[in-house]
């Protein structure tokens, strides 16, 4: 099934419009990923289907869109060296530093929830049963409400374990069914999941982070709206505060007032 010209630039122009997403040389990607599910849904084709989106006013079939067009597979442990370099860098700093032990993570666009529950593990694992006396949930967000119902959720096929120490897999996660498991109370607990366009006011998080994860996210966006980005992130950042992009990625060019400290992971330094 292929998309007309109009129905094309429609598209990706409010998309792009609304969610900062640049989906402009993607249109092999939007026919491939839509096809099947416009024929199931009963539509005759993209004009049928694009119609009937652009006319629900509870935003809920624009969602499902985005999730369709942006989710990437994920798993536990993905990108394993930024994990250990907030183990033996930015929370040995981060410990020394916060004085009211209000350490604040932000792992935006979540998706399904592994990146957010990974960091609550290696939290957990770093700080031992000292974990008590520290506020230490971490905030995910999505543009997706059927990815955080995901993550809510909990429950996660054997292959997104594959990274993950065994150890903690028995320690974290229950068996639920055949090759299934759902993360324990512990993990639940250690995450707080909420809707953000990233292309949204950041004034609503009162408070400063000390580490942001964006990973594999901004590889969506053109260099103008990375800019915008970079300079969202920085701000949202304390002073000496740690982000995370996905391996693949890079804000050469573009990170302003931050210094990289090792391959994609960046500190802002005043």
């Amino acid at each position: 099934m292929q998309i007309s010209d109009k129905d094309f630039a429609h598209l990706h122009t409010y998309i792009k419009s609304n969610f900062g997403v640049n989906l402009e040389k993607k249109r092999t990607l939007i026919e491939g990923r839509l096809t099947n599910f416009i024929v199931s849904e009963g539509f005759d084709g993209f004009s049928d289907y694009l119609e009937d989106v652009f006319a629900d006013k509870t935003g809920g079939k624009i969602n499902t869109l985005m999730t369709k067009l942006t989710t990437n597979y994920t798993y536990f442990m993905r990108e394993e060296t930024h994990y250990k370099f907030m183990e033996e860098v930015a929370l040995p700093y981060w410990t020394q530093h916060i004085k009211d032990r209000d350490l604040r993570i932000w792992s935006a666009g979540c998706a399904s929830g592994e990146e957010a529950y990974t960091t609550v593990m290696v939290l957990r694992e770093w700080f031992g049963p000292k974990i008590s006396q520290w506020d230490a949930t971490v905030l995910a967000t999505d543009i997706s409400v059927r990815v955080l119902e995901m993550a809510k959720a909990g429950i996660y096929p054997e292959e997104h374990f594959e990274h993950l120490p065994k150890t903690w897999k028995l320690k974290y996660f229950t068996k639920v069914g055949e090759e299934k498991y759902k993360i324990k109370d512990v993990l639940a607990k250690g995450v707080h999941f909420g809707q953000f366009n990233l292309m949204g006011n950041f004034s609503r998080f009162r408070k400063k982070f000390h580490i942001i994860f964006c990973r594999n996210v901004m590889i969506y966006f053109d260099t103008p709206t990375k800019q915008v980005l970079a300079k969202k992130y920085h701000d949202a950042l304390e002073v000496g505060g740690y982000l995370f992009i996905g391996l693949s990625e890079t804000l050469s060019g573009i990170q302003g007032d931050f210094q990289q400290v090792a391959p994609s992971i960046y500190r802002r330094v005043r």
